[in-house]
């Protein structure tokens, strides 16, 4: 359900949407556990504390939140709209993702005909929140900053993206930029620890350390590998989150690296499609997994450096349609004579 939906006539009917899409999404951790308030946002401090600024003083400027997926650009959103309106935040809070609409006439309807009414309450402006903005064609970037000019009075407007570098520099300029970073380890390990304790979990200390780095300072990845666990077992070890995950795990890419590196092609070349067949791997799944593993293989830094490079080559013409398995044997070969060349 998108926020556009939320100016009905009908406050009734309104709320009991809102208790019925709670009911639907109490089963996912994602929604069941995201932050209501500023206080619960983890791993993003600074951005917090100046977002908190903006909101007791009513004098928020346009926002830009830019970073990876999963650390909170989102959820920070709906925390300001339910700061700022209290009860009427669906009211006056119009959601759209840009990846689902991302033309012209998207701003010049939807956004614009919301953005001219002004906001119910004590505060002088609504918010329009645009997910993946980074995803709007040039032309509906340049209609929306027109218009973000325009209707500055009875309207704010947040931009979410992955990369700033695809928003077009008028728009940059109109906003306050705020950078998200991934989550630091110390908060994914509190966020572990707080899950489990909620849902009831027992979790080894290696399959919380195996979360920690599968998910990337990814909250929502972390959410979604470990409800998947829960689903499984109550009693969570490193085994059952690397399958749930469709991850290999370290040692068996390291060992089938080793393998190609010590001469072995052929029981290289058996532990990669082993690796692949068991864990459902995708060719540029396989290949960021060697690249990190890269690093801790027995030779000098000037060679990792090399291979590193051929990780980058095989994974641009993974993404570009060349076949999976021929490339990654190409890496395997690299890595061969990489080993060849220290005898």
């Amino acid at each position: 359900m998108t926020l556009d939906q939320f100016s009905s006539p009908n406050p009734t009917k309104e709320v009991n949407k809102e208790d019925n899409s709670a009911k639907n999404e109490s089963s996912i951790w994602t929604e069941k556990y995201r932050p209501q308030t500023f206080d619960e946002v983890k791993g993003q401090d600074q951005i917090v504390e100046k977002l908190k600024a903006f909101v007791k003083s009513n004098a928020m400027p346009h926002l830009l939140f830019s970073g990876p997926a999963g650390v909170g650009k989102t959820t920070l959103s709906l925390v300001i709209a339910k700061t700022l309106f209290g009860p009427s935040w669906r009211s006056n809070t119009l959601e759209l993702n840009a990846s689902d609409e991302r033309g012209i006439d998207v701003v010049r309807t939807k956004v614009k005909d919301f953005a001219r009414t002004k906001a119910l309450g004590n505060v002088p402006f609504k918010l329009i929140y645009l997910d993946e903005s980074d995803a709007l064609t040039k032309d509906a970037q340049q209609a929306l900053r027109r218009t973000m000019e325009n209707y500055t009075k009875t309207c704010r407007f947040i931009l979410s993206c992955n990369y700033s570098s695809k928003i077009i520099d008028p728009i940059q300029s109109r906003c306050a930029i705020f950078r998200f970073k991934p989550l630091p380890k110390e908060d994914i390990m509190i966020m572990i620890n707080h899950l489990c304790e909620k849902e009831d979990l027992k979790i080894s200390e290696d399959a919380k350390q195996a979360l920690a780095q599968i998910c990337g300072g990814d909250c929502r990845k972390l959410e979604n590998i470990l409800q998947s666990c829960a689903v499984i077992s109550k009693d969570i070890d490193v085994e059952l989150v690397y399958s749930m995950a469709a991850v290999a795990k370290p040692k068996e890419v390291a060992d089938l690296m080793n393998s190609a590196l010590k001469q072995d092609f052929l029981g290289a070349r058996t532990k990669l499609l082993d690796l692949m067949l068991n864990y459902g791997l995708s060719g540029s799944d396989i290949i960021k997994q060697m690249a990190n593993e890269v690093w801790n293989l027995n030779t000098t830094d000037r060679k990792k450096v090399i291979l590193l490079d051929k990780c980058g080559e095989v994974e641009f013409r993974l993404v570009e349609g060349s076949d999976e398995y021929l490339q990654l044997e190409a890496f395997l070969a690299t890595v061969m004579l990489v080993g060849s060349e220290e005898k």
